[in-house]
């Protein structure tokens, strides 16, 4: 069996508007394992999620991001994702004027052109993404519908984790894709994320609060502060920090 990391980060420093925020991060992630990475808020959870998917506005100063052993540093957002790394956002966006149906075709036939794979039609789509609708509780009048507008904070999370689950992506970093969600989107959510992890993938999850984890079990906690990771654990580490909060640590 390979034992090569997918993700590998070294000594990552990165910045915005010359402000650092990120400062000699280093992590490994292997596939089969689920990571979740906690702190408080402006340790540098999101930088660190949006510094992975290529986003233009951080700045990285040092050191390397290495998936599936090449170094994507110098990669485009579009690259990476085509490459198998996908984000959920904290705060997904509206896009309107562009159905879900065909935002999610053009997303997923962007990828299989990458990949020289054959791009399919309207009609073999359908049949493709209703499967994926019932792994997050969807009903197939959503795909009609404008990219997450009017959707409540749990139906644009719903529709992250479909894209997700769509694209197969390899890599997942979920960036509080719990917040403002009841208890019953949680599960729906918690539900589509463990039924699509398997062996060949990874997932970051990046979480303020333990009972994400309740439903999704990770195999290593990792604490941020101040731009880099302080400690690592298991699952009981997020229990421990939801006890005692993060000023034990320091």
């Amino acid at each position: 069996m390979n034992n090569a990391p997918i993700l590998e980060i070294k000594d990552l420093k990165a910045a915005i508007n010359t402000n650092e925020i990120l400062k000699s991060l280093n992590l490994k992630v292997h596939r089969g394992e689920i990571h979740a990475i906690m702190g408080p808020n402006g340790s540098g959870k999101s930088t660190f999620s949006k510094v992975l998917a290529g986003h233009p506005a951080y700045e990285v100063l040092n050191g390397d991001i290495l998936f599936k052993g090449i170094s994507i540093l110098e990669l485009e957002p579009e690259e990476r994702s085509h490459l198998g790394i996908f984000l959920a956002f904290q705060y997904p966006i509206e896009i309107p004027g562009v159905s879900n149906e065909d935002f999610l075709r053009l997303a997923y036939n962007a990828k299989q052109k990458y990949n020289d794979e054959p791009e399919i039609d309207p009609l073999e789509f359908l049949m493709i993404i209703n499967q994926k609708l019932e792994l997050v509780d969807m009903s197939p009048t959503f795909l009609s519908r404008n990219v997450n507008e009017g959707f409540s904070g749990g139906e644009k999370k719903r529709n992250e984790i479909l894209q997700m689950i769509l694209l197969d992506s390899e890599l997942s970093i979920l960036d509080e894709t719990d917040s403002g969600l009841d208890i019953d989107a949680l599960k729906i959510i918690s539900n589509g994320i463990n039924t699509f992890m398997d062996e060949t993938k990874a997932i970051i999850l990046i979480t303020h609060y333990q009972r994400l984890l309740d439903y999704i079990k990770p195999d290593f906690v990792h604490v941020m502060q101040d731009g880099k990771i302080i400690k690592t654990g298991n699952a009981e580490l997020a229990k421990e920090l939801e006890l005692k909060g993060y000023e034990w640590l320091k």
